[in-house]
């Protein structure tokens, strides 16, 4: 499990190292695993982050100690972050794999999580698993992971943590974000994606 030192560093650093590590979060007694393929750095200094509109309520966590779980709502879906070094510092959880070790039973249950519903009929239907956690809310969704459960939180080895199982890109792609507003920075390049994914990431799903 990564401690709270791991976060205790600069934010892009901390977006880098994330690839490839494992998110584990255990929903009913069972354990949903995903690997992280993308990853956003983000910090106070700059416009396209949250803790550069000020301290809030709903913000607080970007201002709480490294390790902190910060988790807002976007286009109606959970986001997960996790605070850095230095107040105001975070990394957004952008995109995943579930691992292979998900069993058929688990996998079926993010399925249930993470539908596709079609917006004209209403239809439902199975995501594919290679989709499942293809951008930060489909993440949040098949993990289960929600906003009131998780923000200013740390993680608990009994209940959600990260786990180093060794991996490490052989390359990493470096981009500018998604989603970030024309004239708040958007120009930064503090997107990070394993590049033996690099297909399987979002395109836009903020």
């Amino acid at each position: 499990m990564l401690d709270a030192g791991f976060f205790d560093r600069d934010a892009a650093l901390v977006a880098q190292e994330l690839l490839g590590k494992v998110l584990c979060h255990n929903v009913d007694g069972l354990w949903r695993k995903v690997r992280l393929i993308e990853t956003e750095a983000y910090y106070i200094a700059e416009k396209g982050s949250h803790a550069s509109l000020g301290l809030t309520e709903s913000r607080k966590a970007l201002f709480m100690p490294a390790g902190t779980i910060y988790m807002y709502y976007a286009r109606g879906g959970d986001s997960f972050n996790v605070s850095c070094h230095g107040e105001g510092n975070a990394v957004l959880f952008k995109s995943g794999v579930a691992t292979e070790d998900n069993s058929p039973e688990i996998l079926a249950m993010m399925q249930i999580s993470n539908p596709i519903i079609d917006k004209k009929t209403g239809n439902v239907k199975e995501r594919p698993l290679h989709r499942l956690c293809s951008g930060q809310t489909l993440l949040c969704k098949s993990m289960e992971l929600k906003v009131p459960d998780w923000r200013t939180k740390t993680f608990d080895p009994n209940k959600l943590y990260i786990e180093d199982i060794g991996y490490k890109p052989v390359e990493i792609i470096t981009a500018a974000r998604l989603g970030i507003p024309k004239g708040r920075d958007e120009h930064l390049m503090l997107r990070f994606i394993d590049g033996a994914y690099v297909k399987s990431t979002t395109n836009g799903n903020v």
